[in-house]
Order: structure tokens, then sequence, then C-alpha cells
């Protein structure tokens, strides 16, 4: 019984030396560099250390925006911008800011098993809707209200849009064309 333990102990430890060696990383160029690198990363650190952050401002003001975008209701007031004229034409009120068309609703990847092999993949993985979101795109989404009914519906725009939360005023030098349309009665 012990011999049989000893054996299966020197098997699997046999087994285990052989996978290390197969999936051990090739010396290329790019992992000689890599280990270059850290090194004089490492050497660099050392050296110079951290900044001194002591008040951590601007991790408090994107606390403050990312919480300020998530008022319930926020009103905003969408304008096309155009690069030939620098000017602003107001489109109308909005919801919220506008939502690059590449942002995906879940993780744009997976890890996954791979089937043949010893290791992982990582995969494209889809947005609920089953289709696969493109990794850049021009477009942004916008909710609008409508002006006449003051319905709230999302608009697809792939010009470049600059979104306020007030209105510009009227004699704004930066505006393209007069005054915007007055807003829907409730």
């Amino acid at each position: 019984m012990k011999r049989t333990i000893i054996s299966l102990f020197v098997i699997v430890a046999a087994a285990f030396s052989i996978g290390g060696e197969c999936g051990s990383v090739p010396n290329t160029s790019d992992t000689i560099q890599k280990e270059q690198s850290e090194k004089l990363l490492k050497e660099a650190t050392s050296q110079v250390g951290m900044p001194a952050i002591k008040n951590f401002r601007e991790r408090k003001i994107l606390k403050d925006i990312l919480e300020l975008r998530d008022q319930e209701g926020l009103v905003t007031y969408t304008y096309l911008f155009s690069e030939v004229t620098g000017r602003f034409t107001y489109l109308g009120e909005t919801i919220g800011y506008g939502i690059p068309y590449a942002t995906q609703f879940t993780n744009p990847q997976k890890i996954e098993a791979s089937g043949h092999q010893i290791g992982y993949a990582i995969l494209p993985q889809s947005d609920p809707n089953g289709l696969y979101s493109p990794v850049s795109a021009e477009g942004t989404w916008i909710l609008m209200r409508e002006p006449k009914t003051g319905k709230v519906s999302p608009q697809y725009i792939e010009h470049r849009i600059e979104v306020f939360t007030f209105k510009l005023d009227d004699d704004d030098p930066r505006l393209a064309y007069g005054s915007p349309p007055k807003r829907a009665e409730k």
C-alpha cells in the first residue's frame, strides 16, 4: 500500500513538472524587453517614489461628477457643434448626457477555458440583445424631449455634440442661429 501511494505521488509530481515545462513562456525579444522594462521601473520607483498626494482633490471631483450625473431627471440641453463655423446649433432638451454608441451594458470580453489545451482564452461577449458592440463608433445616443408633446425618446446622432446643464443665452455669439425653440407645456 505504501509503495502504491509513493508511486502515485511520483507520477503526479512528474506530470506537474512536465506540464510546467510545456506551459513555460518562451524567451523571446518581447519577454526579454518586458523583464528589462520591469527592472527599470522598479529602480525608478525606488529612486523617485510615489507622488505625495494628500488631498485627493481630483478623485473627489470625479466622485462629485459621477454622483451629479446620476441624478434622477437630470435635464440637459444638447447642441450640435460645427467645426467649420465653430458655433452651436440647438438640438433640444435632453435627459442626462449622451452615451457613446460603442458603450456596452455588459463586459465586452469573457474568459473561457480552452477546450483542447490547458489554459484560457479571452473571447468577445455579446450584449443582452445578442449583438456585439464595436470597439469604437462615432455615434452618440441621447434621450431627447420632443418639443410639442414633451415625450422623451432615444435619438441617435453621428455629429459632434455638446451637452450642457443650462441653455446658452439667445444672444450668445457661440449660437449659429437665434434662440432655441420654446419648451412644450406639460
